[in-house]
């Protein structure tokens, strides 16, 4: 199984860096690019890991980063 070239964690979430190729349409070279596994574990009632992962493209990043902020904004900034 591949490896990932880095990991980062914080309590229940995990970021992790991965390099993949793709072959170039209509070529015979690949193209190196990297993408991020973003990762979320928890227990459910019955005492079971489970976990829920999503997989995102360099432009996602900024996105995420975004509506995260914007989430957390609401959530500590928000009325009540």
């Amino acid at each position: 199984m591949t490896q990932p070239l880095k990991k980062f964690k914080s309590g229940s979430i995990e970021a992790a860096v991965w390099s993949n190729e793709r072959d170039v349409k209509d070529s015979n070279t690949k193209v190196e690019f990297k993408t991020v596994s973003l990762r979320k574990s928890w227990k459910d009632d019955k005492d079971v890991w489970r976990d829920a992962t999503i997989n995102l493209r360099r432009s996602d990043l900024i996105k995420a980063i975004l509506v995260l902020e914007k989430a957390q904004e609401e959530l500590f900034l928000g009325d009540g």
